[in-house]
């Protein structure tokens, strides 16, 4: 038997698929395709059967047509040469009497990667998009879409986007959905597709004839329009008011949203949709879906910023099962935090502290947390819950406790004495890091109050040898000198034993420069020791209160129903901060680009690009940046040496790591510009003149890590986008993010003063 997708089983297949005998019985025929998907499939390399491929593929099978295709789009890239004698056979398969071979056709030829394609693709789009068969005008214009993506940097077809906005009106419900995509993918730099008053209405009239993705697309995109008067508003949303009703929640969810955004100038409005999605967002809350479940449960927790209690009378909705998996629980009991209240307080915090015994460490101690963040309200019943808990033994469970009483006694003073009762004996249970500092701490701070606070701090100090996180020693000096200040006669000897070995035998540098700091601040004297460490604190029910307050809806409506409202606007904007490069199959622009990358970017010879010299004075801008902290966020170096033949090498050695557009009006003042960038340290290597056309800027930063920022600014003309093209010398996502942030500022400062 011949090895599977080695080169006796290709020839073998090569034979059987060029046997007139077998290409006249269509079931062997079709038999010998199979076998050569299934290789494909398997990992073997079978581009070499490519010629007998195509040729299998010109035959009246619809299902021998789709298995070819699938084999051409992926072997396309393998075999470009090839793959032109599949075009010719595509084309003449575009003008097939069968709509299923036609779209097939314009699916298959879309759908290869490779060079030049695109002026094989045009003509049968637009025949596609005339199509009287709406499967293949569905085909023609996703098409389109592929199209344009493909030609890269090139200029969009005027035409092409006239004949996508035509056919908005076409009777195919999913043509018209389907040009609204393509339209978007087409116009992204332009912004997206328009929607004017005509398209808006046209596509409220056309919601019913659509599917449930469908209906979720359009008001997505309805968004965009602003109502004109008060009467088209509420027109607007008397024809929405069914989808709220929906049974998809994808077109709840996507109703919801836009009711909140048409209605932004009416608060009631907006409170009243809220109290209408409440049961469907409680049945998604209890789907056996658990990414739906999830979903539904982070768009609960944003509501609640508005509305806090909304959901009160169904806490027991958000009741933890067995079955569920961890982030959902923890998504749960988030959410009972927030709906407690004098009624139904006793059953909630009955059902945390069932979650605190169970087999899940991180789940018990988010129980632990859960109950310590109502204790912040209910303190009695809370610390009698949480005092409880340490009579179990056990180190996870004691070690959150104690976490948690530090915190309570911080931010809750009134419940210090019961915690500071409940703390004796928990020293013997505790053994992670995090559970250390908290009980040092509290043994520290609120140590005048526990009897034996002297004696388990000495016990620490007997054991700091074998102690292994350098915080919890840190921790102990800072506790046992402010215990000192309260009852030296009994930590006088233990201090003077612990500064000894933290500045004499302790390894950790941090942990050393701590006693030594300390040792001297003690010689400066006890009065000069306790204002250091006894100064006031800032009041911490400011901060409570805070957290507290109502958040309006008009805050996070732009947020909800997308993806950051699951991972939480830092996140999301973090996540979004890099974008990828997508690769483009056009000819010119490539090339195009190519030669952008390898030739010289700072020039004497070019008339167009100048040198900027460092030492250019600082002027008035810095006031103006002073209002955007983002912009000085990011500690980057003040002086940083790099000449235009350094930036140049590393430049062409990395790759860019962000890039992305601002909205520019008007020529760019040099001085100006330079001027701005220095104020946040970043540095100008090379600048065009102003009315240059293109204008081209390199820039360059270095933050106190080490890590470089290169950064090139290019305006085509004088009222248009301003590109910017970020690259770094290290990976690191969060810096990244600080320097695109702090350079964003800087050009919106001053493309705000020159305009």
């Amino acid at each position: 038997m011949p090895y599977l997708g080695g080169e006796e089983a290709q020839r073998e297949l090569r034979r059987a698929l060029s046997n007139p005998h077998v290409q006249a019985d269509p079931a062997r025929y079709r038999g010998a395709v199979l076998r050569v998907i299934r290789l494909m499939a398997q990992g073997a390399d079978v581009s070499g059967l490519f010629p007998e491929m195509v040729k299998a593929g010109a035959v009246p099978d619809v299902v021998q047509k789709k298995l070819v295709s699938f084999y051409v789009r992926a072997q396309a890239p393998r075999q470009p040469q090839l793959a032109l004698l599949a075009v010719n056979s595509l084309r003449k398969d575009c003008a097939h009497p069968s709509p299923a071979v036609r779209g097939l056709a314009l699916r298959t030829m879309c759908g290869l990667r490779m060079p030049g394609i695109q002026e094989y693709l045009q003509q049968p789009l637009v025949s596609g998009l005339r199509d009287k068969a709406s499967y293949v005008r569905r085909a023609a214009v996703l098409g389109c879409a592929k199209m344009v993506k493909m030609q890269g940097d090139c200029e969009v077809d005027g035409a092409l986007v006239n004949e996508l906005y035509s056919l908005l009106r076409d009777q195919d419900p999913i043509v018209v959905v389907n040009c609204l995509r393509a339209l978007e993918e087409i116009l992204k730099k332009e912004g997206g597709v328009v929607i004017n008053k005509p398209i808006a209405h046209h596509l409220l009239n056309r919601m019913p004839d659509l599917d449930q993705w469908g209906q979720s697309e359009v008001l997505t995109f309805l968004l965009r329009y602003k109502p004109r008067s008060e009467d088209e508003l509420f027109d607007i949303l008397n024809l929405l008011d069914g989808y709220l009703k929906s049974s998809s929640p994808s077109v709840v969810m996507a109703a919801t949203k836009l009711f909140l955004v048409l209605a932004r100038e009416y608060p009631d409005v907006q409170a009243d949709v809220l109290g209408r999605v409440k049961g469907p967002l409680l049945s998604a809350c209890t789907s056996e879906s658990r990414e739906l479940c999830f979903t539904a449960l982070c768009h609960v927790r944003q509501i609640l910023r508005s509305l806090p209690g909304h959901f009160s009378s169904h806490y027991k909705k958000f009741f933890c099962s067995y079955s569920e998996p961890h982030y959902i629980k923890c998504q749960k009991m988030e959410v009972l935090c927030e709906l407690v209240n004098d009624e139904n307080v006793q059953q909630v915090l009955e059902e945390l502290k069932g979650y605190c015994t169970d087999v899940s460490v991180e789940l018990a101690q988010g129980a632990i947390f859960a109950i310590a963040n109502i204790a912040r309200t209910y303190t009695e019943q809370c610390v009698g819950i949480l005092t409880e808990l340490l009579g179990l033994q056990q180190e996870h469970i004691t070690s959150a406790v104690v976490r948690a009483f530090r915190d309570l006694a911080w931010l809750c003073p009134q419940c210090t004495d019961a915690v500071c009762q409940a703390l004796p004996g928990c020293e013997d249970t505790i053994q992670d890091s995090e559970g250390k500092q908290a009980l040092v701490w509290l043994l520290g701070t609120h140590g005048e109050k526990i009897p034996n606070a002297p004696y388990v701090l000495e016990d620490f100090v007997e054991n700091v040898r074998s102690e292994s996180f350098p915080a919890v020693k840190m921790e102990l000096l800072t506790a046992l000198l402010r215990l000192f200040l309260a009852r030296p006669a009994e930590c006088q000897d233990t201090l003077g034993r612990l500064l000894y070995f933290c500045i004499e035998e302790e390894q950790d540098m941090a942990v050393r420069d701590r006693g030594l700091f300390y040792y001297r601040l003690l010689q400066a004297g006890v009065e000069e020791v306790r204002r250091v460490l006894c100064s006031p604190k800032c009041d911490p029910s400011l901060g409570l209160l805070g957290d507290q307050s109502k958040q309006p809806v008009n805050a996070w409506v732009l947020e909800f129903n997308t993806l950051a409202t699951v991972y939480g606007r830092e996140r999301w904007a973090l996540a979004t901060a890099q974008q990828p490069v997508e690769p483009s199959y056009s000819c010119s622009p490539a090339a195009g680009s190519r030669s952008r990358d390898t030739e010289s970017l700072v020039s004497e010879g070019d008339k167009e690009v100048l040198e900027v010299h460092p030492d250019a004075p600082v002027s008035e801008e810095k006031e103006l940046l002073k209002a955007h902290p983002d912009a000085g966020s990011l500690s980057l170096i003040p002086d940083v040496s790099l000449s235009a033949e350094q930036f140049e090498r590393s430049w062409l050695s990395l790759d860019t790591s962000c890039q992305l557009c601002l909205p520019w009006s008007g020529p760019v003042h040099a001085d100006t510009m330079q001027t701005a960038l220095r104020v946040v340290h970043i540095h100008t290597i090379a600048m065009s003149r102003a009315g240059a056309q293109p204008w081209k800027a390199y820039l360059s930063a270095q933050d106190d890590s080490g890590c470089l920022f290169l950064a090139e600014l290019l305006l085509q003309a004088a009222d248009s986008e301003l590109q910017v093209s970020v690259k770094q010398s290290e990976a690191k996502p969060e810096a990244l993010q600080s320097f695109v942030s702090a350079l964003r500022t800087v050009l919106e400062a001053v493309a705000g003063l020159e305009s």
